[in-house]
């Protein structure tokens, strides 16, 4: 029989034709027709993974647009307004968010061009061009002109809008040249200039109508227009102000656009508000001052981020204010009893690092000090007992001396005598009623005196006139009388200063706690302190404006480029001045100088090396710690970084950066 090749075919086909697959089930048993199933589940389960493993292996996440982050501050917004933000922490941070500078801080805390598209600096150091980017809108779809610039600074720097950034543009020449074009002229080189210039820039043509008195009151202030990544969207009020308010992204920011669209701020009384309300998931992010509260927080689904500040607590002393801190060994002593660890485990639960200096060498990148005066408490009870403080029973310390007095009786004084010696006469006799009951004090020896001096010599008689023979007065000053009027009137004081002291600080948990701990720690040296707190208005006003205190526990901000001038400089004794010890040295004024005026970054640091090593060793103050920011950030929100911050404000430098949601790319 022969076979054709479609019978062939058909007859060894390997491969089951579709109507065979149909019949499949009816001639399989029931094994088999689990071990098929099982195939084609995995077959497809395979598939579906290759599938997916492909798409993950050649994609990657991005941040993708949208999002609404809340935020959670203690305080309430005063002025959303640059020429008053400086002075209120809430008001910092929306105006961070809302408006921008012609220099901001990046990520990593350095200075870079925001409005501005390039600078320039003259030779000298005292002339900075700015040349402004084109076509950035403020929030209203006004255009940024240079115009903008010099209005918000003069604005600061004129005394009747009253704003607190007054003294950081004290004599600096601000001109349009251009519509893009604005120019500083310094009246002495100043290498910080650019930090001076991260200053928000506030619309002309919105605020140039407002009186400096309506300045503080008008509702502008609440209305903000700026240019930044963020604008105002909704604001809400109650009977304490400002309770809730919305910033919405700019869609016309000219630098990269943020990715979260919206983010809310919602403002607490008090801390524990702030992190109950975080504890019941309705915010998303927040700061503490009160370290005691950071394992509350950290209970929470928040990831906590500590960022460095450029900033340090001190106890400054006052020498003329308090005897005892004028000796350069009680000091020393207090220095050598201080321990800085045990402030910082126990007021700040470990959450910071130790300064020995006032330009905090590990963030500007100078050598540390090497003479730190480590705590050695043993070390500081000798230098105090050979200083002459001797410890009572009581364990507190005390020094007698013995002052000798400004005026003796030298000069044999009669009728008709005159001048000091006489008029001390007068005195002397005068705290004697039944002597001289007229008490006149003219300076000349007359007959009033006469008789004062007889019955003085009467009165003492035994030791004037009975080793000479005499029973009646003589009226006149002779040896034996001046030696009784010396004994009574010019004799040597002994004077006893006991150890002690006031801490002056503000009424905040942190100090009061960092101040109760130097008042244990100096006690078991024999030093006994009274701690004296003080509101932030008050304080300000009333010890340090007039510098009316003795030891002040305080804290000082500096800035992304260091200069202790305004600190450490003898022409800042006074208000607005910040030289806390009211310190004076020439050596340190020409360092600090110097170290201003040049553009050499080795020259500034050996200067400001030098002026720290004087600093340590004269010791107007005891430099004590920096705390850390802690900040806290729902696990949701992506892209915060730590970094050094100069204020915390700049917790959002790098806002655009943030994100809630994303999406997969094919990767290139």
């Amino acid at each position: 029989m022969t076979l054709s090749y479609k019978n062939i075919k058909k007859k060894y086909r390997k491969f089951p034709a579709f109507s065979q697959w149909k019949q499949v089930f009816k001639v399989l048993n029931k094994n088999e027709k689990i071990i098929l199933c099982s195939f084609f589940i995995l077959t497809f389960t395979s598939s579906i993974f290759l599938i997916f493993n492909f798409y993950i292996q050649n994609t990657q996440t991005q941040p993708a647009d949208g999002g609404i982050y809340r935020e959670g501050v203690v305080g309430r917004p005063r002025f959303i307004n640059p020429v008053y933000s400086a002075a209120n922490d809430v008001d910092r941070d929306l105006t961070e968010l809302i408006f921008s500078g012609l220099m901001k801080y990046d990520r990593e805390g350095k200075i870079v061009p925001d409005l501005v598209r390039d600078y320039k600096i003259d030779e000298q150091g005292t002339i900075y061009e700015f040349y402004l980017k084109d076509n950035i809108l403020w929030h209203d779809g006004k255009k940024l002109t240079a115009e903008d610039v010099v209005f918000t600074i003069k604005t600061i720097q004129n005394p009747d809008y009253k704003s607190p950034l007054w003294i950081n543009w004290l004599g600096i020449k601000v001109e349009k040249t251009s519509e893009l074009v604005v120019r500083f002229t310094l009246k002495k080189p100043y290498p910080g200039f650019l930090e001076t210039a991260t200053v928000k820039i506030m619309p002309k043509h919105i605020w140039e109508n407002i009186s400096p008195q309506n300045f503080p009151l008008t509702d502008y202030n609440f209305q903000p227009i700026g240019t930044g990544p963020y604008k105002l969207k909704n604001i809400e009020r109650d009977k304490l102000g400002v309770s809730f308010l919305i910033l919405e992204k700019n869609p016309d920011y000219f630098n990269k656009k943020p990715f979260i669209s919206e983010i809310s701020f919602r403002f607490f009384e008090e801390e524990k508000d702030l992190t109950q309300a975080a504890a019941r998931k309705e915010i998303d992010g927040f700061s503490i001052l009160n370290f005691k509260n950071y394992n509350t927080a950290t209970n929470q689904d928040f990831a906590d981020y500590h960022f460095s500040l450029p900033r340090y607590f001190a106890v400054f002393f006052n020498q003329s204010q308090c005897k005892i801190l004028s000796e350069k060994e009680v000091r020393e002593g207090l220095a050598y009893g201080t321990n800085k660890q045990e402030i910082i485990n126990k007021a700040l639960s470990d959450h910071g690092k130790i300064v020995n200096s006032p330009i905090l060498p590990n963030i500007y990148g100078f050598s540390p000090p090497q003479d730190s005066k480590q705590f050695n408490i043993e070390k500081a009870k000798q230098i105090l007992e050979d200083a002459g403080f001797k410890e009572r029973e009581d364990g507190i310390r005390e020094k007698t001396t013995e002052k000798k007095p400004s005026f003796e009786f030298k000069s044999r004084l009669q009728t008709g005598s005159r001048g000091d010696e006489a008029r001390e006469l007068q005195k002397c006799l005068s705290q004697d009623a039944e002597v001289y009951p007229e008490g006149e004090i003219s300076g000349y020896f007359g007959s009033k005196t006469k008789q004062a001096v007889i019955k003085f010599q009467e009165k003492y008689s035994e030791e004037i006139l009975e080793p000479f023979g005499l029973k009646n007065g003589t009226g006149i000053v002779g040896k034996s009388t001046r030696a009784k009027l010396n004994e009574l009137c010019a004799a040597p004081k002994v004077e006893i200063l006991p150890l002690q002291f006031t801490l002056t600080t503000v009424n905040q948990p942190q100090l009061l706690e960092v101040a109760e701990v130097l008042k244990q720690q100096w006690k078991k040296i024999g030093v006994e302190i009274q701690i004296e707190s003080w509101e932030p208005s008050e304080l300000s006003q009333d010890i340090l404006k007039p510098r009316n205190y003795q030891a002040l526990l305080f804290g000082e901000v500096l800035g992304s480029i260091i200069d202790p001038f305004p600190f450490w400089h003898s022409s800042q004794k006074q208000a607005p001045g910040l030289n806390l010890t009211m310190y004076e040295n020439e050596k340190v004024d020409k360092l600090l100088e110097e170290a201003r005026q040049s553009t050499d970054e080795k020259i500034r640091k050996e200067k400001y090396e030098e002026f720290q090593a004087l600093i340590i060793e004269e010791i107007p103050a005891i430099f004590l710690y920096t705390p850390d920011f802690l900040y806290f950030v729902n696990e949701k929100i992506k892209g915060v970084e730590q970094s050094i911050i100069v204020d915390p404000s700049k917790r959002f430098s790098g806002i655009e950066n943030w994100y809630i949601k994303t999406h997969r790319v094919w990767k290139k």
